[in-house]
């Protein structure tokens, strides 16, 4: 993840080297073994954008991590244009490193229609002020982490309000797993619909997978797991901003066969549902 919002913004600005062909820079101080999938989906997100007519706006993207990326070198986005309809456009990219394909996406865009609405009412949290700064949680955790926390992870702001584990009340075992964190981009970021979107991929990746590890007791970093994205895919169901909070009301429906599966809705702090995730992972057990 970048140090600043100023290095997430950079990051979204991709160099075009031919039509359809992109190539996305990678975070200057990234201590990380492998590119965080949050990243690539957003490059990725980013590069569909800017092939597509500006009165289609996205709204859902389906994603494979195939190979974990290489955080040395850039990483070149082809995006292919699958069809341009009346109403609907749909590009599919593909990210390439070392002549290989380290990741799909298939993202679809839509002219702006009228038509019946409703969504799901935002559940009862404390707001961002009241809910605890995920610095504060890695200090506990770890306290010689907590600096190394700042510079991966300062491009934004989280608040976590809380989770359901068995070990918190015993009594909620047979409910289904529930996390759920406040966050923003730490700055403004400019007013560009497809920047706001492409931020919010970034995110979207970073807690998810971490809540099928919820009923287990364990969080996402824990020496026992060894985790990786696979699949990604976000709807966007009204207009936000990714430099304004946003609730991330996460849910895990099931584990197995070392891959957890994730939902979450998200919010903003007006109740409005604006994006749906659903994410499956692997959390394979980390041989000693």
């Amino acid at each position: 993840m970048p140090a600043s919002v100023n290095e997430v913004v950079e990051l979204l600005e991709l160099e075009p080297l031919e039509v359809g062909l992109f190539r996305g820079a990678q975070p200057r101080n990234s201590r990380l073994r492998r590119v965080f999938g949050g990243q690539v989906a957003a490059q990725a997100t980013m590069a569909a954008q800017l092939t597509v007519p500006d009165d289609r706006q996205l709204h859902s993207l389906h994603a494979y991590f195939i190979l974990g990326g290489d955080p040395a070198i850039p990483i070149v986005y082809d995006v292919e244009n699958v069809r341009d309809g009346r109403s609907f456009t749909t590009r599919r990219v593909a990210a390439r490193q070392h002549g290989e394909i380290i990741f799909y996406m298939t993202a679809s865009f839509q002219r702006e229609e009228s038509g019946w609405d409703h969504q799901d009412a935002m559940p009862q949290v404390p707001g961002p002020d009241e809910a605890t700064p995920m610095s504060d949680l890695v200090k506990l955790i770890d306290a010689e982490s907590a600096d190394q926390w700042h510079a991966e992870w300062g491009g934004y702001d989280m608040r976590y309000v809380g989770d359901n584990r068995p070990a918190d009340d015993p009594a909620r075992e047979a409910v289904p797993a529930v996390q759920r964190m406040w966050f923003k981009a730490a700055g403004e970021l400019p007013d560009d619909e497809a920047i706001h979107n492409a931020a919010f991929t970034y995110y979207s990746d970073f807690s998810l997978l971490g809540a099928s590890l919820v009923p287990h007791g364990l969080i996402i970093n824990s020496p026992k797991v060894s985790p990786a994205s696979l699949d990604h895919t976000i709807w966007f169901h009204r207009p936000f901003r990714t430099d304004q909070w946003l609730l991330y009301d996460q849910t895990s429906p099931s584990a197995s066969g070392a891959r957890g599966f994730s939902t979450a809705k998200v919010f903003t702090e007006d109740g409005t549902l604006v994006a749906s995730v659903a994410q499956e992972g692997l959390i394979r057990q980390a041989k000693k």
